[in-house]
């Protein structure tokens, strides 16, 4: 019995890949305009001078480096760069995208992670010296 649900587990994952990843009409080769967009957004994500934005309503991705004045937009597929001169709309298949996404997802936890383990090492005060404190003003 569970060799029987183990078995169609499997295939729905299968179906589940073939579905969410295949597009009609398009290879599983990236395009130059594709591939050039894709490097664009892994290195400004791996830029230690890159700031980043969630839109957790519309799920839009921000990423902006003031240093090279690039500005781009991760939304649904579709990928947005700006340099103060030009402006750039790119479509990526899925796949690539989720690549992206996550890959920025990661860079934001880290991000939130050091941001919290630094609030927590600078405990020094109780509640009531904050509350003091606060009070004082």
């Amino acid at each position: 019995m569970m060799s029987v649900k183990r078995f169609f587990k499997r295939m729905y994952v299968r179906y589940l890949k073939v579905v969410r990843y295949q597009v009609s009409n398009e290879t599983n080769k990236l395009t130059d305009n594709e591939r050039i967009t894709k490097t664009i957004c892994m290195k400004l994500i791996n830029h230690p001078l890159s700031k980043f934005l969630i839109a957790p309503l519309s799920g839009k991705r921000y990423i902006k480096n003031e240093s090279l004045n690039i500005f781009v937009v991760l939304d649904d597929k579709r990928v947005s760069i700006t340099n103060h001169v030009y402006h750039y709309d790119v479509t990526i298949p899925q796949r690539e995208f989720d690549r992206l996404a996550l890959m920025f997802d990661n860079k934001t936890e880290n991000i939130r992670q050091s941001f919290e383990n630094d609030m927590k090492s600078q405990i020094v005060h109780s509640l009531s010296t904050i509350l003091t404190k606060i009070s004082n003003l």
